[in-house]
C-alpha cells in the first residue's frame, strides 16, 4: 500500500572485529535538512526495491546513527560519511544539539521520545573522545555486554528497545545476528512518537470502504472520515505530474503529518516518490491553504524491517561495511567494521491520532499515498 512514515523506530548498527584480529582484552542547510535528505534518499532506494510493499522508515534515525559513528571515523571512511550527510569538516554538532533540543522540547515531551545507546563487548577499548562526543550530542548511554553469550546479549538489547518504544518494537536483535567471537559494539537509536490529532476522527464515522493499493488490487479496509478545515494544496514534479498534499496537525501544533497522493487515478505513487526531498516538503508548506474537505483516511498499522547496507552503499557509504577498508581508529584502537545496519519501524493510525470557511470538497485517500511527519 506504500505508507512511509513512523510511529516508533529502532535502528541498529553492529560493529565486528576483523577476522583474525580478536581482542585479547575484554547558511547552508540545517542539520535537520541534511540528515533528512540522506534519510529520504535511503527511503527512495528502499521504496524502489519494494514497489508492492509498505515502507516505514525514519530519515532522522538514519542520520542519527551515522552521526553517532562519525566522530569515530577517519580518512576515506569519514569523508564518505561527511559527503553523504553533507556536513562540513568541522562538524555538525551545534545544529545537531539544536535539532535534538527542539524534538525533545517540553512541548513535545508527551509526543516524542528519542533514545540512543551503545552496547559494547566487555573489555572492548573505546576512545574517550568518541564516547564523550556521543554523550554530549546524542545523550547516548553506554553499556557493556558479553557478546559471547549471544542469547543473553540479544535479550538485553531487546529489553532496552522494548522499554524505549513503549512495547511497540519488542524485538530488534536476534541471537544469530550477533557473532560471539567478533561482535564488538551494537549502536541503537530508538524513536517513539505518539501524536493525537488536533481534529480527531469520530469512531462512529469509521466504515469499511474500498482502498486501491499500489499492487493494483482493491481491498476493503476500515476508513476513518471527518468533515473539517485542513491545509491542502496542489504540487507537481519536474516532469509535470500533479499530486495533492494535505496537512493533518497533531495536538500542540508543533508536529504535523503531511500526506501526498497523485491527482490522477492512473499515476502510480512511485512516480511521485523520487521527487520528495526536504526542499520539496518545505515547499509544500508554502502552497497550502485552508479548505473545508471531507477526509477519508485508512485506519491501519504498518511495520517494516529494512537492511540498510544496500541503500547506504548506493549513496556512496561503502567503506564502513568493508572489513579491509573501514577506518574507525577514533572509535577504538581495535580495527572494526559495520557488519549490520538495520532499521525496524512501526506506525499505527487510528481515530485518536498516530498511537475558516470554504467550499466543501471530497478528499479521498482511497489509493496508495505517501506521508511524512513534519516538525513545524
Amino acid at each position: 500500500m506504500g505508507l512511509p512514515s513512523l510511529l516508533c523506530m529502532c535502528m541498529l548498527v553492529t560493529l565486528g572485529g576483523h577476522r583474525g584480529v580478536i581482542s585479547q582484552a575484554p547558511s547552508t542547510p540545517s542539520y535537520g535538512e541534511r540528515g533528512s535528505d540522506l534519510g529520504l534518499q535511503v527511503f527512495q532506494q528502499v521504496a524502489r526495491s519494494r514497489p508492492q510493499e509498505n515502507v516505514v522508515l525514519s530519515p532522522h534515525g538514519v542520520a542519527s546513527i551515522l552521526g553517532m559513528l562519525l566522530p569515530g571515523a577517519h580518512g576515506e571512511t569519514r569523508r564518505q560519511l561527511l559527503t553523504a550527510l553533507r556536513y562540513k569538516k568541522n562538524g555538525p554538532y551545534k545544529m545537531l544539539r539544536k535539532l535534538h533540543k527542539t524534538l525533545t522540547a517540553k512541548s513535545n515531551q508527551d509526543i516524542v521520545t528519542i533514545a540512543n545507546a551503545m552496547f559494547s563487548q566487555q573489555g572492548f577499548p573505546m576512545e574517550e573522545a568518541f564516547m564523550s562526543s556521543n554523550r554530549a550530542n546524542f545523550q547516548c548511554e553506554s553499556r557493556t555486554l558479553d557478546f559471547t553469550d549471544t542469547q543473553a546479549a540479544a535479550a538485553t538489547i531487546n529489553i532496552w528497545v522494548n522499554n524505549q518504544t513503549k512495547g511497540h518494537i519488542p524485538t530488534l536483535v536476534k541471537a544469530d545476528m550477533l557473532d560471539g567471537d567478533l561482535t564488538r559494539l551494537v549502536a541503537v537509536n530508538a524513536i517513539y512518537f505518539k501524536g493525537l490529532w488536533k481534529s480527531r476522527f469520530q469512531t462512529e464515522n469509521t466504515k469499511m470502504r474500498t482502498f486501491n493499493a499500489g499492487d493494483g488490487n482493491s481491498y476493503k479496509v476500515s476508513m476513518m472520515s471527518q468533515l473539517s478545515v485542513f491545509n491542502i494544496g496542489l504540487a507537481s514534479t519536474p516532469q509535470g505530474l500533479n499530486y495533492k498534499v494535505i496537512e493533518l496537525p497533531y495536538h500542540g501544533n508543533s508536529i504535523s503529518m503531511l500526506i501526498a497522493l497523485p491527482s490522477e487515478e492512473d499515476t502510480p505513487l512511485g512516480d511521485v516518490i523520487p521527487h520528495i526531498n526536504t526542499a520539496t516538503v518545505q515547499s509544500w508548506t508554502k502552497l497550502l491553504h485552508h479548505r473545508k474537505v471531507r477526509l477519508l483516511l485508512p485506519k491501519f498499522t504498518a511495520e517494516a524491517e529494512v537492511d540498510l547496507q544496500a541503500s547506504l552503499s548506493a549513496l556512496g557509504i561503502t567503506d564502513i561495511f568493508d572489513e579491509d577498508k573501514a577506518d574507525f581508529r577514533h572509535l577504538s584502537t581495535e580495527p572494526v567494521y559495520i557488519s549490520k545496519a538495520l532499521q525496524k519501524a512501526k506506525i499505527e493510525i487510528n481515530e485518536d491520532g498516530t498511537k475558516a470557511a470554504a467550499v466543501t470538497s471530497e478528499w479521498l485517500l482511497v489509493k496508495s499515498f505517501c506521508f511524512c511527519l513534519y516538525l513545524v
